[in-house]
């Protein structure tokens, strides 16, 4: 292993061409920047869920855990309530997040939790093969779904944004520059981070032709005005042709959950340490 330029020796099994190279790219980038300007190595902890993307922690020689499916989040959160130092990275695919977990990241939004969750969507189950998910198009045919889904897709942002998340964002996987620099703003952010990343999957839902003619980098943007934000996101519905942004759409400040989590009511610190002391006490 190579902690310099965070190589692994774990062979990659990708499909060739598929998007979460661009990702494995992207997020290696944004760490060593980091890394170099301060971040300690040690400080950083990566989790991935069950799926193609859950493959990249096995690429990236650095502390990782992974976790079950749809319980990316939690895995996050627990580690950060644990050691609030920590800077933790989820990654999770978006039937990962946004079907089994979705309601995770409900309460990580609503808390403010400072995790970064990075969802690789490619709209389609790949790792089984080719099932729908809750991005997937009306129309979707897949294994499950041969006459196609008779269901409307999820807007995972705009869900979000409800919910209280103060960093969100969407990149492309064939847009590696603006990708780079869009992790490690979100990586940066003071709270709950999501990107949500157009990951192609070449073998099973093959999307480069029609991203192509129909993204386009935001500018001229406000991300701190919600309404402006929540407009913006709504362009795109995950089903139409209409144009789709890519780069900031929100950023707020606000206090995270794990601060106000840990404070101890002034003159109450005894009491507290008491008490935690007799929990454990069964467990030591």
């Amino acid at each position: 292993m190579n902690q310099k330029d965070l190589t692994t020796n774990a062979k990659n099994t990708w499909c060739p061409g598929c998007g979460n190279f661009a990702i494995f790219t992207a997020i290696r980038a944004a760490l060593k920047s980091l890394m170099d300007e301060g971040l300690p190595f040690e400080n950083i902890v990566l989790v991935s869920g069950i799926g193609c993307h859950a493959k990249i922690v096995d690429y990236i020689n650095m502390n990782s855990f992974y976790s079950i499916h749809g319980r990316v989040t939690p895995a996050a959160e627990g580690i950060k309530i644990a050691n609030p130092n920590l800077k933790i990275i989820g990654f999770a695919g978006d039937g990962d997040a946004y079907g089994e977990g979705l309601e995770h990241l409900i309460f990580a939004a609503k808390r403010n939790i400072d995790i970064t969750m990075i969802i690789h969507n490619n709209r389609v189950y790949g790792l089984t093969t080719g099932q729908y998910t809750p991005t997937s198009p009306l129309g979707f045919k897949g294994k499950s779904t041969p006459y196609g889904t008779k269901e409307l897709p999820l807007n995972p942002l705009e869900l979000m944004l409800s919910s209280g998340a103060t960093f969100l964002a969407r990149g492309y996987s064939s847009q590696l520059e603006l990708l780079k620099t869009i992790l490690k703003e979100a990586i940066t952010h003071k709270g709950f981070s999501l990107v949500d990343v157009l990951q192609v999957c070449v073998t099973f839902f093959n999307m480069y032709e029609y991203y192509n003619k129909n993204v386009y980098e935001i500018k001229g943007h406000n991300p701190g005005d919600f309404n402006q934000a929540m407009n913006k996101i709504r362009e795109w519905d995950y089903n139409n042709s209409a144009p789709i942004g890519l780069g900031i759409y929100y950023k707020k400040d606000s206090p995270a959950f794990e601060e106000n989590f840990l404070k101890v009511t002034p003159g109450k610190e005894e009491e507290i340490n008491i008490r935690i002391k007799n929990m454990l006490k069964d467990f030591i």
